[in-house]
């Protein structure tokens, strides 16, 4: 049955809605045959037509290289592409448009201050403080300096509610740290931290302050001036903008100060074989051309932002509190909590369903989410969880589609109320008829899923690091073995369900073989007869031609 609706009506929302949404070519597309909802916002955004013309505009009237051209077209190329960085300076509340420097996005943007910045200050034995819930981006450029210098990572827990642990952050603050890094969004769990405070808590403490920016910006409006940290860094292409350019805001005294940590054109004024004078901000950091058409089309999606901020920041939060109500009528549905102040993204769990396997048949129904780890492993490990579903919205959402993410994820526990409950069997008894004789996917992936809670699961003693087959989206194990007679005997498991299943027709394929035979079995085209590529992830894909690899090395290795 579908989950109930919660009663939001807004013929303004709805409004603004389609009025935004004639903005964004890709929205109205098809995905599996049905209308595209794309709830994947916070791994990256969709592009408006004015950003998508910017970038056209530039290589159809005016592609040349910047700053140092002699020619008209290169004056104006040099023109527009500095007015994108004043665009971005004003947005953001920068002063001086010198201290913001392009860089491919914030993963690069944080690269660079731990490489100029951290490897000139930072020694052995400084330490550096962590959020519990930073993206990978945010901390292993920290490690790396670590390993490098000698110096201490230390890590700000959370609270159960996941707000930030304000007053274990002040006690690790008097460990003197030189350097706090921080996320003023999780891009996890949604939460919005109160960053100023944090901010001048750290700097009272003596240390500098790195801020990533990159699930802020496309929620709200930021007054760099308010934040008062030493460092910002954000992504183009979460912002609506295009990929591959990003910035990094650092405070004057402190760029000036730093060494160029590339070297190359655009960033040096004189050059010899003995010495290398460096040009001053931004274009010390800024080694090579540069991504003008990038800065162009970013540029535009900020003026495109401008027009509607307040209202597109309402209609984020009214959708997100619509979806999480209606989701909340699914049985078994729990969302991680997001804080006190969350940004229209939320993290969930599915009891009895893997995440990848929730994703998978959202795809299916057109329903564009992530799952995973989403880049913060030390945060799923801190929470017991092997990951989540993300569902991410942006101000072009609709509540129609929030209820179509309700209404798929009711229709998945009510698919699995449906199958008998089996004992255990063996894997020689077990049908996989249902699998191959489907007549389109949703029937194939519902005998998969079935077939999957028939097979017998290998003991908590074998799912162990040293069976992991790696390369594969989820956690898969395999136990690769001959029988007394020299035949194929291996087991396997895995903790999607698809997968277990999708391992389980493999084995059952070559298990009872000798080596030579099993190696003759063309297993990928096995798959290929199952029409698996069209349906399954490319990572999930590939996963499946590990494990077959795996196996097919098994089988023509020497056995005594």
């Amino acid at each position: 049955m579908k989950p109930r609706t919660t009663g939001v009506s807004s013929t303004n929302a709805a409004d603004n809605a389609a009025r935004w949404r004639r903005d964004f070519p890709l929205l109205s597309t098809r995905s599996h045959g049905q209308p595209l909802a794309y709830l994947d916002n916070a791994a990256t955004t969709q592009k408006p037509r004015q950003v998508i013309d910017a970038i056209s505009r530039y290589y159809k009237t005016g592609n040349a290289n910047v700053h140092r051209g002699s020619h008209d077209l290169s004056n104006r190329a040099t023109t527009a592409f500095e007015q994108a960085r004043s665009t971005l300076a004003q947005w953001l509340g920068i002063d001086n448009a010198a201290t913001l420097i392009w860089t491919r996005g914030t993963s690069e943007a944080i690269n660079l201050v731990a490489q100029s910045w951290g490897n000139t200050h930072i020694k052995p034995g400084d330490r550096i403080l962590l959020l519990q819930s930073s993206h990978h981006a945010n901390i292993v450029p920290w490690q790396l300096l670590a390993q490098r210098t000698g110096a201490v990572i230390d890590v700000i827990p959370l609270q159960d509610d996941n707000n930030v642990d304000l007053d274990a952050f002040r006690n690790l603050l008097q460990r003197m740290p030189k350097l706090v890094a921080l996320s003023h969004v999780s891009n996890v769990l949604g939460t919005r931290y109160p960053i100023e405070q944090m901010c001048r808590d750290a700097k009272s403490a003596g240390a500098r302050v790195l801020v990533d920016g990159a699930q802020a910006l496309p929620h709200f409006d930021v007054d760099l001036r308010l934040i008062d940290c030493d460092f910002y860094a954000f992504s183009g292409h979460k912002l609506f903008g295009p990929t591959g350019i990003g910035g990094l805001w650092g405070r004057q005294d402190l760029l000036e100060s730093m060494p160029p940590w590339q070297g190359g054109g655009e960033m040096i004024e004189h050059v010899s074989f003995t010495h290398t004078d460096f040009a001053g901000l931004p274009f010390k950091f800024e080694a090579g051309t540069p991504n003008i058409a990038g800065a162009m089309g970013l540029a535009a999606a900020i003026e495109y932002l401008k027009k509607d901020r307040a209202a597109q920041e309402a209609q984020e939060q009214m959708l997100m509190r619509h979806a999480l109500s209606a989701c909340h009528q699914v049985p078994g549905f729990e969302a991680l909590p997001g804080g006190d102040q969350p940004v229209a993204l939320f993290s969930f769990l599915l009891k009895g369903f893997h995440q990848q396997d929730i994703a998978h048949w959202l795809d299916q129904k057109g329903i564009a989410v992530r799952a995973g780890h989403h880049c913060a492993m030390p945060l799923m490990q801190s929470l017991g969880l092997p990951g989540t579903v993300r569902a991410s919205f942006a101000f072009y959402n609709t509540l129609d589609e929030a209820e179509r993410l309700a209404h798929a994820l009711d229709e998945l526990v009510c698919s699995q109320k449906s199958q008998i409950d089996v004992a255990t069997v063996t894997a020689p008894t077990l049908n996989t008829d249902p699998v191959y004789d489907a007549k389109h996917w949703d029937e194939r992936y519902r005998a998969l899923m079935q077939l999957a809670g028939q097979v017998e699961r290998l003991p908590a003693s074998l799912q162990q690091p040293e069976h992991q087959v790696p390369g594969c989206e989820s956690r898969v194990w395999l136990i690769t073995a001959l029988d007394d007679q020299g035949r194929l005997a291996c087991r396997a498991d895995a903790d999607a369900r698809i997968l277990r299943a999708l391992v389980t027709l493999l084995l059952q394929r070559i298990n009872g073989l000798t080596p030579a035979q099993a190696a003759e079995v063309d297993l990928e085209a096995m798959l290929a007869s199952l029409d698996l590529q069209r349906h399954l992830s490319p990572s999930r894909g590939n996963g499946l031609l590990a494990i077959v690899r795996h196996l097919k090395t098994f089988a023509q290795s020497p056995h005594s």
